[in-house]
């Protein structure tokens, strides 16, 4: 056989295994999507979204759950989102080639690979058990560290696309660094850096393991920030583990609400990512 021969049957063989296995993969997906699309929408009502948790064989709703999963989210992003773009900044501007990024960088790798329940056990050993308390305090911190390593690796590769004319440009009118980089690194990176944040919204807005250990669940509408707090994640995997109907029809319809949620900003993120290519 041909050298040439047996390269385009070796070629054709790849692409053939590479599409089967692409095929499959889709083929779950689209199960799963399915499955869940036809469940959730069967359990959504208005009721879902203003009534609490109810016991079981009672009637209610996931407001209280929706309210806590949104509290958290904002702290956690409110926590994670400024410190991973100063962190950013200083990588991509400041530190580049010096010793101290590097460690810094090797920390936040770490970070992100890093199972989500190793960081809510950290917070339960750290703020929890000082507390004395479950609480959507240390929820919300527990988020805020989860999402710190995504707003940095999004923050330091937007601000590496900034090109370095345009700092020239600045400083060659007397502008200092800082005046530099906030006047003009961060407005030419604004796309990526609110891609970075509404991916780590996405990121964060799923999580159950890490608020099994902080801020756990209530059955009642709480926003004390100081007690366990109700949520989206934690109520799915109860109600969904539960041996009542009516609560597992609430579980489907949580999970829509979620997956609507991620879709959504998932869209809203590509589309500052088009803006930002098309500039």
């Amino acid at each position: 056989m041909k050298l040439y021969t047996r390269r385009r049957l070796i070629n054709g063989f790849n692409l053939g295994m590479s599409l089967l296995t692409m095929l499959f993969g889709l083929f779950w997906l689209a199960w799963i999507l399915i499955t869940l699309f036809q469940q959730g929408f069967a359990a959504l009502d208005w009721q879902v979204l203003t009534e609490s948790t109810p016991p079981p064989g009672g009637s209610g709703g996931l407001a209280n759950a929706i309210v806590g999963s949104a509290i958290m989210t904002a702290l956690g992003i409110a926590v994670g989102g400024p410190i991973g773009i100063l962190a950013g900044t200083y990588l991509a501007e400041y530190g580049r080639g010096s010793k101290l990024a590097q460690f810094i960088r090797f920390i936040n790798d770490i970070l992100l690979s890093a199972p989500s329940i190793i960081v809510g056990l950290f917070v339960f050993g750290t703020v929890v058990l000082m507390m004395g308390s479950f609480s959507g305090l240390s929820g919300g911190l527990a988020l805020g560290i989860i999402a710190l390593p995504v707003v940095v690796r999004t923050t330091e590769n937007m601000l590496g696309l900034v090109p370095v004319r345009l700092r020239e440009a600045a400083a060659a009118l007397g502008a200092p660094a800082w005046m530099v980089i906030v006047c003009i690194c961060y407005r030419a990176a604004l796309p990526g850096l609110v891609t970075g944040v509404l991916l780590a919204i996405a990121r964060i807005s799923g999580e159950t393991a890490p608020l099994l250990f902080t801020a756990l669940n209530n059955q009642f509408w709480s926003t004390d920030l100081n007690t366990a707090m109700a949520n989206l994640p934690v109520t799915i995997y109860q109600f969904a583990m539960s041996p009542y109907d009516d609560w597992r029809e609430l579980a489907w319809a949580g999970a829509l609400l979620i997956t609507m949620t991620v879709l959504l900003i998932s869209i809203i993120a590509r589309v500052f990512l088009r803006q930002r290519g098309g500039r």
